[in-house]
């Protein structure tokens, strides 16, 4: 099973890391202060979790993430999915008892063609030469990387403690997930966006283009909102209690 955390009482929030990341990186938040039971969870491959799923999908991954909530007989969930795990919990928001997803950092719709090829290129370069990408894709998360360095520092760290094949599994995951922009839209109650105007990952243009009636956060920030605007951030996330 998924390594995971459990704590705190009130509705449970499922909190999913992004690629590259664990459920470490809530730590940077004083989540502890709401009234709610927090369920972090390291994805498959990722912090303290084997890479126990075969298939690199999304769907895989969300498996993996629903056997938690069976074992701890979760019936009704909040999610809040930072970039990758955002992807994760919008396949969750297919079961039964998925109450809200909250997308920090990311978006619903399936990648480019382009994009798609930058995936496969990803996958094959981590098998040669894993430090160098790592040490290339980081910083590039950041609105300003240098006002972070411990932070980049940290997250290098631990993504350089990934195996080849667990990066590769995720970027192929990514690679192939499914469009969900229909759903989302079409159910707009249950989908909210926070969303950095300096990330360079997703343009502010394609949510203008292709989210429609949901509600959508702005932040100045990067694709780090937890780091870079983490007040701004926890003040959002009380809205949705």
């Amino acid at each position: 099973m998924l390594y995971y955390q459990i704590q705190g009482e009130g509705p449970v929030w499922v909190f999913l890391h992004g690629f590259l990341e664990s459920s470490s990186m809530w730590e940077t938040l004083p989540l502890s202060q709401l009234p709610i039971t927090t369920l972090f969870i390291d994805l498959p491959g990722h912090g303290k979790s084997e890479l126990l799923a075969q298939n690199p999908t999304m769907h895989a991954m969300a498996q993996e993430v629903q056997k938690v909530l069976v074992h701890l007989d979760i019936q009704n969930f909040t999610i809040v999915g930072h970039s990758m795990g955002a992807y994760v919990g919008l396949e969750l928001s297919q079961h039964t008892g998925f109450q809200k997803l909250i997308l920090l950092n990311s978006n619903c719709w399936s990648d480019s063609e382009q994009k798609k090829q930058d995936r496969l290129r990803v996958a094959t370069l981590v098998q040669k030469a894993k430090s160098h990408f790592v040490r290339e894709a980081i910083p590039n998360l950041f609105s300003n990387p240098d006002s972070h360095p411990h932070f980049i520092e940290a997250l290098a760290k631990e993504a350089n403690e990934m195996t080849p094949e667990a990066i590769s599994f995720a970027a192929l995951a990514m690679r192939e997930r499914t469009d969900f922009t229909e759903f989302v839209n079409a159910h707009p109650e249950q989908f909210i966006f926070i969303h950095g105007i300096l990330d360079r990952l997703v343009s502010m243009e394609e949510f203008e283009a292709k989210i429609l009636g949901t509600s959508i956060h702005l932040l100045d920030c990067g694709h780090m909102a937890h780091v870079e605007a983490g007040e701004e951030l926890m003040k959002v996330l009380k809205n949705y209690l």
